[in-house]
């Protein structure tokens, strides 16, 4: 399933083509995705303008004039791509043309927007979804109530995680995933994280240090935004808004290199692999403590 990053990549490559636009028509192609969609979801979205496009956690937020919230999830296999309206030009340079047939069977949702772009949602496995809620009331949004702090938001540093984990026994990375505490990491950077930050994964959560709390925060942060500037990990079905692959999975220090050596100068430790929680972790059993 993607992560914050692969989630961020996105929202980026859609802003400059969807916000300020009209939803001039809305093309619906079927009943449901992961959840049925909203009631009358085409004809509600037909003549709103969007106002801006933001991120809570792993979702995606359309802000529309009429103060509703589109809330949009990729799922395990959804992707968003932006094509030129009838009568422009195919070869437009940045615009990602998708082949057509099998592939394009999956394409679910078409946003045609006033500016003559088409936002197109394909989704194999139709485990995405997308809703509305109105603004006021997005906080209690089933979707979105109880998630935790931003791990790119100005609110979190050292001292905001070592009160988040403070009297925790569960094992750290179990407490890294948890979405009502830390939203939107996933199992990918937070192995990078810790790792970067020289901590085990089995360490009790509440054990942590302010100074330990502090040097992991930074990692996060640090690992986050070298993600999104690589555009993400693309392991199986992430693809960037232009098409384009992201490349952050070249740059693994331990995810997915088991066997291998650690790459922590002066460390003679070989990458390893336990299953925690029913999830693949990737460490150096040397050089985090």
């Amino acid at each position: 399933m993607p992560e914050l990053p692969e989630v961020e990549t996105v929202r980026q490559g859609l802003a400059p083509a969807m916000e300020g636009a009209v939803i001039e028509r809305l093309e619906q192609r079927r009943p449901d995705l992961r959840f049925p969609f909203p009631e009358r979801f085409a004809e509600r979205l037909t003549g709103r303008r969007i106002e801006g496009l933001g991120r809570r956690a792993k979702y995606l937020l359309a802000d529309l004039d009429d103060g509703a919230v589109l809330i949009m999830h990729l799922g395990m296999s959804g992707s968003f791509r932006i094509e030129d309206g009838p009568g422009a030009d195919p070869e437009t340079p940045g615009e990602f043309h998708h082949p057509r047939g099998k592939a394009a069977a999956h394409d679910h949702v078409v946003f045609h927007l006033s500016n003559g772009k088409r936002v197109i949602y394909n989704d194999p496995r139709r485990f995405g979804f997308m809703d509305l809620v109105a603004r006021a009331e997005i906080e209690a949004a089933r979707h979105l109530v109880g998630l935790g702090i931003e791990p790119v938001g100005n609110a979190f540093d050292g001292k905001a995680l070592h009160a988040l984990f403070r009297g925790k026994k569960t094992p750290l990375k179990a407490a890294l995933l948890d979405q009502r505490l830390i939203a939107g990491l996933g199992n990918i950077y937070v192995c990078e994280a810790l790792h970067m930050s020289g901590l085990s994964p089995e360490k009790s959560a509440g054990s942590l240090t302010a100074k330990s709390a502090e040097r992991l925060a930074t990692s996060i942060r640090e690992v986050l935004a070298a993600a999104i500037a690589a555009g993400g990990s693309s392991l199986r079905d992430h693809r960037q808004a232009n098409g384009e692959l992201g490349y952050f999975q070249h740059s693994f220090r331990v995810y997915d290199r088991e066997g291998e050596p650690c790459p922590t100068p002066g460390c003679s430790g070989v990458i390893a692999r336990k299953v925690q929680s029913g999830r693949s972790t990737f460490y150096c059993p040397v050089c985090q403590k």
